[in-house]
């Protein structure tokens, strides 16, 4: 295959019509410059160049192949230069995945890098399934996936990002709704709108409560965790949920719980967050959890 810097000798040439000159740009010799046109011509198996009295000049071969030669070139300087921004944290590409409730926490971090760094391109896929999440960094899809930081294996890199509080959404006319704070144990015999198997918050909320000796008992299922806190505002029981599954304007009632229960959310890459990558993740940091003026009112005005 043609090397480049024959290919820039071939452009070289034909921009100045000599091999002595082409050389001088090039800041080489003219016998190496020779040398990496004679093997373009090996390569091609054909005459590139026509050597004159006065110089040189491109044959209809050598003309067909500077087009593409200018082509390759500044291919080269241009991947060259995204991987340099990249490594500034100033431009690239950015693959983001998370779970499925935490859209509204990366939600205000991406909106900010559209405004500031617009040459930056990302893209978000979402999910319910930690091992689908975590499939995503193992086979190079996402270059930083957000989720509860719980069981994260050790051939990842898991950075700490964020404390989430876990809360009771419920019928703004239901029981627990009087009261300031509810207990775990309040929820021993409640009607529970709980999540489908596929989502991981059900293995995860069945361990909890099973831990603390509560009986709850499960109405219906749902895979998408926002949904749990809806349902439950209907009137279909109660819901253990994130709270960055609660959007503004909900209808029903929000409780913290006594004592307080949170869980870690981490950002996980492959190894060591490149520049890029650690620039999105202290953002994240510094934003933390979004929660709508609504629901933080009732988690703090009781």
């Amino acid at each position: 295959m043609a090397s480049l810097r024959a290919l820039e000798c071939l452009v070289a040439v034909a921009d100045s019509g000599s091999i002595t000159q082409a050389a001088q740009l090039l800041h080489s010799s003219q016998p190496a410059v020779s040398h990496q046109l004679a093997s373009l011509e090996h390569e091609t198996r054909t005459a590139l160049l026509q050597r004159e009295a006065r110089g040189v000049r491109l044959t209809p071969a050598g003309r067909a192949a500077v087009a593409d030669a200018r082509r390759a070139i500044e291919a080269a300087a241009a991947a060259v230069r995204a991987a340099r921004a990249a490594g500034e944290a100033a431009g690239g590409t950015l693959r983001l995945a998370c779970a499925q409730s935490l859209v509204s926490v990366l939600a205000p971090v991406i909106l900010e890098w559209h405004q500031r760094h617009r040459e930056v391109a990302i893209s978000l896929r979402e999910s319910t399934s930690p091992g689908e999440l975590l499939g995503f960094v193992d086979s190079g899809e996402a270059d930083i996936v957000l989720m509860p930081g719980s069981s994260i294996p050790d051939r990842f890199t898991a950075t700490a990002v964020a404390e989430e509080e876990v809360v009771l959404a419920a019928p703004a006319d239901h029981p627990l709704a009087e009261l300031p704070t509810v207990r775990l144990e309040d929820l021993d015999g409640a009607c529970l709108v709980h999540y489908a198997p596929e989502n991981g918050l059900s293995a995860w909320l069945d361990r909890s409560l099973a831990r603390a000796g509560i009986r709850a008992e499960p109405v219906m299922r749902t895979v998408v965790t926002s949904a749990a806190p809806q349902l439950a505002a209907a009137g279909l029981g109660v819901a253990v949920c994130p709270v960055s599954a609660i959007s503004d304007g909900y209808p029903g009632a929000v409780r913290s719980f006594s004592p307080r229960w949170v869980r870690q959310l981490a950002a996980v890459t492959s190894a060591a967050p490149d520049p890029l990558a650690a620039r999105f993740i202290g953002d994240l940091r510094s934003r933390g959890v979004p929660v709508p003026d609504g629901v933080r009112s009732q988690l703090t005005a009781r």
